[in-house]
């Protein structure tokens, strides 16, 4: 079964950390471009960070950079995200997807509030 799941949101304070993982199965993980996208109350769907199959070229949006951090294990079949210095603006269901938007996960709740 092609998957993609997202784990590691929760409930943090504002200049607070969290480590987002998405689990790829039943495709070759290891030869697609992967993306962070969220969605947060009320705004559109935003594009928040790109990385590439070889795990060495990282994009991110402006809002996040210096922030957050993206990388890849293509061993374990695992995305992460490092997020740092969270503000209450980041609050959002952070989705994983492949770069060509084929795959998606079911998305992981991020509330950053004091």
């Amino acid at each position: 079964q092609v998957q993609l799941v997202e784990s590691g949101g929760g409930l943090v304070a504002p200049g607070g950390s969290l480590r987002l993982s998405c689990v790829a199965s039943g495709f070759t993980f290891s030869t697609y471009h992967m993306s962070w996208f969220r969605l947060a109350p009320g705004k559109g769907l935003e594009w928040v960070s790109n990385i590439l199959s070889d795990g060495v070229n990282t994009y991110y949006t402006p809002s996040v950079k210096g922030r957050f951090t993206v990388s890849r294990d293509n061993a374990k079949n695992t995305l992460y995200l490092q997020m740092n210095s969270l503000k209450p603006e980041d609050t959002a269901v952070y989705y994983c997807r492949t770069a060509d938007n084929r795959i998606s996960g079911q998305g992981t709740q991020v509330t950053v509030s004091s």
